[in-house]
């Protein structure tokens, strides 16, 4: 399970460090790389629980690439990770690619740290609405996305056929009406373990994406120009949140006892609910567990869910890297149709114009959305940044009785002008 708790839907998840060794000095030049070269790289993904198809993708890049090695090591994500990347940056012995997200393409960019990869032919096949997250304050690109992920809702579909339910819900009030046909027939409707803060803010996110940006698909540009707030336009989405707990769906003081990323994973897994909350990563997974699951949006009242997105992982080059060319031909190679392995087991949407996204029955209602044009994707490079857990945990503080729905919602404002400010 990759655990993007680490980002948090705050910006706080970090790029993952790649070890390097030196390479001949043929790759230094520039030239095509000498027999022995060698291109380690390290990831928080390919390893572990979520292989996600990179040795795959590594073994092809080799056998297209005579004479070069990649020495991949895969370690699961963590505060060691910033600091790794960090003493070796300033140590000058940092990694020639490594993993990163569209925070750390901000932040490292600005300090020096990133190749400028505008230049690369994927340039300028990237997503239009996907190209910001890729470049840094002067607008350069120095990220290659990988995939385009959701946070999303899951359905056990077998769950549902026990009381007659044979589509995932597309209206608001059919979800409602669902969860009350589970609960009487004593299945647990909905479960949203929360308790590193992740998923009762990830899910208020799928709501608002509902409420309030399939009405506005420009509310981030306003909030960043001062013309609107969360006081003003959030308030139904935090309190359909507060409402499931009302209702009898979910109950906010146990679900915050549940670790989303160990405990609450594998209960779903275990068919203990019929619906959840989690990040389209994790369906490989349930699906493995024997789970007739599918992914869908939070339903909305008339039926236009939007898809909720985000931009996923990225790949980096250090701009002192010795084995310049070698790495962007690795990146390269990732952005022009042969990762179809990573974004299958991500079950993620392809980042570029040119390469079609893998189908499946199990991803195709959240597709839907996506397919189209009704979807949002997450703003980790404005006002969504770099908020440390604090969003989530003020999420948390009102679904306990200590704050207000509109208290709530003057914290997010606070502290999205903070992210802005601090850019």
């Amino acid at each position: 399970m990759m655990r993007y708790k680490n980002l948090r839907l705050l910006g706080a998840f970090v790029g993952v460090a790649v070890v390097t060794s030196g390479l001949l000095s043929a790759c230094s030049t520039g030239q095509s790389p000498a027999a022995s070269s060698t291109l380690k790289v390290l990831a928080w993904k390919g390893g572990g629980t979520e292989p996600a198809g990179i040795a795959e993708i590594n073994a092809a890049f080799e056998k297209s690439h005579p004479g070069v090695k990649i020495d991949f090591t895969y370690m699961p994500a963590g505060d060691s990770y910033t600091q790794k990347l960090s003493a070796e940056l300033l140590a000058g012995n940092a990694p020639d690619v490594f993993m990163g997200d569209p925070v750390s393409t901000k932040t490292l960019a600005s300090s020096g740290y990133l190749a400028d990869l505008g230049k690369q032919s994927w340039a300028s096949d990237v997503l239009p609405d996907l190209k910001s997250f890729t470049q840094g304050s002067d607008g350069k690109v120095y990220a290659a996305p990988t995939e385009l992920i959701g946070i999303t809702t899951y359905a056990n579909m077998d769950l549902l056929k026990k009381v007659g339910i044979t589509e995932v819900p597309t209206t608001r009030s059919i979800f409602l009406d669902d969860m009350a046909k589970l609960k009487g027939a004593g299945i647990t409707p909905l479960s949203l373990p929360d308790k590193s803060a992740w998923t009762a803010e990830s899910t208020l996110q799928q709501i608002a994406s509902t409420l309030v940006y399939r009405d506005d698909p420009k509310w981030d540009q306003k909030f960043i120009a001062g013309k609107t707030s969360f006081v003003r336009d959030w308030s139904s989405s935090a309190k359909q949140l507060v409402d499931l707990d009302s209702q009898g769906y979910v109950a906010w003081k146990s679900e915050l006892g549940i670790d989303e990323w160990s405990q609450g994973l594998q209960d779903f897994k275990a068919g203990k609910s019929a619906f959840w909350v989690q990040g389209a990563w994790n369906l490989s997974g349930v699906l493995q567990a024997g789970i007739n699951a599918q992914i869908f949006p939070w339903p909305a009242d008339d039926g236009k869910q939007v898809a909720t997105l985000f931009g996923g992982v990225m790949w980096q080059v250090n701009k002192a890297s010795k084995a310049d060319t070698v790495a962007k031909e690795y990146v390269d190679y990732w952005s022009t149709g042969h990762s179809a392995p990573f974004v299958n087991a991500e079950n993620a949407i392809s980042p570029f114009k040119s390469v079609s996204t893998p189908k499946s029955d199990a991803t195709a209602p959240f597709n839907a959305a996506y397919a189209a044009g009704q979807y949002r994707i997450l703003p980790y490079n404005t006002w969504l940044n770099g908020n440390g857990g604090q969003l989530g945990q003020a999420v948390q503080g009102m679904l306990l009785g200590q704050s207000t729905q509109q208290q709530l919602l003057a914290t997010y404002d606070t502290l999205g002008r903070k992210a802005l400010t601090s850019k």
